[in-house]
């Protein structure tokens, strides 16, 4: 499987995910943002990190570069789009997923291990999971507070949008668990056509037990399958 990565000033988890993706077997590439063609790709990533300094808006400028407009097209064509941590941000910066990504309640950066539970694996990124499954998983953002309008947040429930929540180890799913103070302790979400991932949580962090755990390896598993 093809995948290439786009790397923006600032981004800092781009060798992270495209370390993951070769040692899952995919076929990468980077991808700088002032190209104005993409190769040819089954799946995009966009990154983590923090794009242009995060200024203006986190993934403001970054949903204005060049390849961006490469990438729109490739979505609207079926093709797989993966936004992780900033990518995420991104993505609802460019429109390709509905809502934004406000300051975390507690206004401080978080970096920890947290859970997710995995609400929806009948997609092409969720596949290998079991669904209710609970993961544990990295976060490290600032502005991770998922939110949207209450329209699209009812299609979010009745489509089946919902990719990942916040839990507890055990799978309970509160505002204790919760550690941005996301919608509904929402972590992830699909568009519409469920070709596209915004997610908050480094499944990349998560694919080798001797620095982590590997409870990121069944995403890309979901991804060749």
């Amino acid at each position: 499987m093809k995948s290439s990565v786009i790397v923006f000033p600032g981004s800092n988890c781009d060798r992270d995910i495209a370390l993951a993706l070769e040692k899952m077997q995919f076929k990468n590439q980077m991808v700088w943002h002032k190209e104005t063609e993409l190769p040819q790709s089954d799946l995009i990533v966009i990154p983590g990190g923090f794009s242009y300094g995060d200024y203006l808006r986190s993934g403001a400028i970054a949903g204005k570069s060049l390849i961006i407009d490469e990438v729109i097209k490739a979505a609207n064509s079926g093709c797989l789009i993966l936004g992780i941590c900033n990518g995420f941000q991104i993505l609802t910066e460019t429109g390709l997923l509905k809502g934004t990504l406000l300051r975390n309640k507690n206004l401080k950066f978080i970096n920890k291990d947290i859970h997710i539970k995995v609400i929806n694996n009948d997609t092409k990124f969720t596949n290998k999971y079991k669904n209710e499954q609970t993961l544990k998983i990295n976060i490290a953002h600032n502005e991770g507070n998922y939110f949207t309008d209450s329209n699209h947040l009812e299609e979010l429930k009745t489509e089946k949008l919902i990719a990942f929540k916040y839990c507890d180890e055990t799978g309970n799913i509160n505002g204790n668990s919760n550690p941005n103070g996301s919608l509904e302790n929402i972590a992830g979400i699909f568009n519409s056509n469920k070709n596209i991932l915004g997610m908050m949580p480094h499944p990349e962090r998560m694919i080798d037990e001797v620095i982590s755990n590997k409870d990121g390896v069944n995403l890309f598993l979901s991804l060749l399958n």
